[in-house]
């Protein structure tokens, strides 16, 4: 069986020095993601952005630019790429039918001169989201990271 290609469009919300965070428990163990998540047929990435957003974390965003492309070529059922854009935060929508993922446990505001020491998935993110942050040059592309491989703390 052929491996499909699942894109991933990916909020970086930042709000007083902390960026939004999914909290995801399983076996035992808590990590983060970033709110977001697959693209449908006839959807933009942006839209998949603002659209996941909502669902996940009853947040209105405004998407802005691509800042990070990351994949996850093995590990899982499909190749990912993940597409992380700036998204800047207009406010909770009162009433938002809020769609949680699997094993979501809640959603945090991580402060973004610590995620080195937090267990923020696809790790290769955690210092260019400072860099960014901190108005330092950033890469864009991040390369391969797969499920299971090991922290990416540079």
């Amino acid at each position: 069986m052929e491996r499909k290609i699942r894109n991933s469009a990916k909020a970086l919300i930042l709000r007083d020095g902390k960026m939004a965070a999914i909290k995801i428990r399983d076996a035992g163990e808590e990590w983060y993601i970033m709110p977001g998540g697959g693209q449908e047929a006839g959807e933009t990435l942006p839209q998949a952005v603002e659209r996941e957003v909502l669902e996940e974390l009853g947040l209105a965003v405004s998407c802005g630019e691509l800042l990070f492309v990351v994949e996850g070529v093995a590990g899982e059922a499909f190749h990912r790429v993940d597409l992380v854009f700036a998204c800047d935060d207009r406010g909770e929508i009162p009433g938002a039918c809020l769609h949680a993922d699997t094993n979501q446990a809640g959603v945090e505001w991580l402060d973004v001169s610590n995620l080195l020491r937090m267990p923020l998935y696809p790790s290769r993110l955690r210092r260019q989201i400072m860099n960014y942050a901190q108005g330092l040059p950033y890469k864009t592309y991040l390369g391969n990271e797969n499920a299971g491989d090991p922290e990416y703390l540079e």
